[in-house]
């Protein structure tokens, strides 16, 4: 291939992922433009993208006129704890299927943890809320961190089980030999150097946590509890719906992820390539 051919391939290929980036982007874009935008552009009958008097009267009103910060607090605490408990119980459930593989029923286990991820939430969601209900967790945060594990250990398991394959076993022998126990294995060996999976399987679990809606609608009607997606809601009202509210709601809700995947990128995509490809 020639230089010229070369530079045009090169010149396509932007072209094109341009373009699908903006595509990827244009929603976020157009829910940060109209939260930016007065009720009246907002409600027009032909919308544009352009902004006649940019107005902060949308996020003034969702931050201080609202429970909007009580929800956004509520989100943090359920991600944060889903996280915490999905990892733990991840990363000691990844190792006993990556170590102990020879072991009868080992297969089982994985082949029943990913049956799992076939099952669509919403048929678990009436015997869950029955269960929470005899078990008097309706409207507490135990409720959605329960719910929410439940469906983030299976998957958070098997991208910590690909990198710890690949982690050689002459290391654990080696630590063995100089005494060390099991437990001090995982945390003085394996967790050391499986950091880049540890955080993308960490954000994997707080996303997902953050980003759900049908639990936290169904199992929290006491606004003290209530966490922010079915918060947004409350924007809507019978009659009428505020969308400059819900979009200037939505920007703010968003902040926190692409923080973290801001300042984590090198750490998401060293992660899922090690647990994609070595596992």
């Amino acid at each position: 291939m020639s230089k010229r051919q070369r530079l045009w391939l090169h010149v396509l290929t932007y072209a094109v992922l341009i373009i699908i980036a903006i595509y990827c982007l244009f929603p976020f874009l157009w829910m940060a433009d109209t939260a930016l935008k007065p009720m009246n552009e907002v409600r027009t009958s032909h919308p544009t993208f352009w902004i006649n008097h940019l107005t902060f009267s949308n996020f003034s009103r969702v931050l201080w006129q609202s429970k909007f910060i009580r929800f956004f607090g509520n989100s943090m605490y359920v991600a944060l704890a889903t996280t915490i408990l999905s990892l733990i119980i991840s990363i000691f459930a990844g190792y006993a299927l990556s170590r102990f593989r020879a072991y009868r029923g080992v297969k089982v286990v994985s082949v029943t943890l990913l049956l799992s991820q076939m099952v669509p939430g919403v048929l678990l969601l009436v015997p869950l809320y029955l269960l929470m209900k005899n078990y008097h967790l309706l409207d507490t945060y135990y409720s959605m961190i329960l719910a929410y594990t439940t469906f983030m250990v299976p998957l958070c398991t098997f991208m910590l089980k690909g990198y710890f394959d690949s982690i050689p076993y002459e290391m654990e022998e080696s630590a063995e030999i100089d005494g060390c126990s099991r437990v001090g294995i995982i945390f003085r060996i394996i967790l050391p150097v499986s950091i880049p999976s540890l955080i993308a399987t960490a954000l994997f679990a707080f996303v997902n946590a953050w980003n759900e809606f049908m639990f936290g609608f169904v199992f929290i009607n006491d606004e003290a509890h209530r966490t922010l997606t079915p918060g947004i809601t409350l924007f809507k009202g019978l009659y009428t719906t505020d969308w400059g509210s819900i979009m200037a709601a939505s920007v703010l809700s968003v902040v926190p992820v692409v923080i973290l995947f801001i300042f984590m990128q090198k750490f998401l995509i060293d992660g899922m390539t090690a647990g994609a490809v070595k596992g």
